[in-house]
């Protein structure tokens, strides 16, 4: 037999806690693979829900994974501001056969020079900031460049997560996940995106955001100079 498929979760304070339990309970799946949620200790990490997670992995424990996976979160900033949180997923995503992101886990692996030239999916109220990285926004669930597929926003982790099974493990395997996790959306409401959102309804989140993080995109545009990315979006 085979050994397993390393998946390496990275796992930081202010994660939204879907970009990483969503994927993770569809790629726990894939079979023979070893799935870690890995961060600078073992100690419980607070989610953006409020309540904590543990980490099963230390960076220190774990450098190599064939599927590194960064989720995103009010807390992103934090991480590419932290020089050794950014050398361990540099050092990891230069060796794994696929590099992934949920939502806006894309900055952070764009941060970490890992997507520069390649297109990319993020949440859509900071799709606009990947070109700081050298990457190119697309508007889509899951986009898939090469063996960099990243995800939308929260929820379109899931949709990542199937893709990425079917390309591993193919299309009927992908499907079997699906069933078993009777993964079949029906929405209440019909504004899931800001295309499809009341002006009102869009206006509101983007006031909320703002409130919650007033210099979110100027602090991302200053940590990207420090990155080495002197870009504009």
């Amino acid at each position: 037999m085979s050994d397993p498929l390393r998946i390496a979760f990275l796992l930081f304070p202010n994660v939204t806690q879907l970009d990483l339990t969503g994927p993770a309970q569809v790629l726990s799946r894939l079979g023979n693979a070893r799935l870690d949620l890995v961060w600078k200790t073992l100690d419980p990490v607070v989610t953006d829900a409020g309540f904590s997670i543990l980490p099963t992995a230390t960076f220190a424990e774990l450098s190599y994974a064939d599927i590194l996976c960064v989720p995103g979160g009010f807390g992103i900033n934090d991480v590419i501001a932290d020089d050794e949180v950014m050398a361990w997923v540099k050092a990891v995503g230069a060796e794994a056969t696929w590099v992934t992101s949920v939502c806006t886990g894309s900055l952070i692996l764009g941060a970490a020079g890992l997507l520069e030239g390649y297109r990319a999916g993020c949440h859509w109220a900071q799709r606009e900031m990947l070109p700081l990285f050298g990457a190119i926004p697309v508007d889509a669930r899951t986009v898939v460049d090469r063996n960099r597929v990243t995800g939308g926003g929260v929820t379109a982790g899931i949709d990542f997560a199937l893709t990425l099974t079917a390309m591993i493990r193919g299309e009927a395997h992908a499907k079997a996940v699906q069933l078993s996790l009777e993964y079949d959306p029906a929405p209440p409401f019909d504004c899931g995106s800001p295309e499809k959102a009341d002006a009102d309804i869009l206006e509101a989140v983007k006031r909320r955001t703002a409130q919650l993080v007033p210099t979110r995109d100027a602090d991302l545009r200053a940590l990207a100079k420090r990155r080495g990315y002197p870009r504009e979006a």
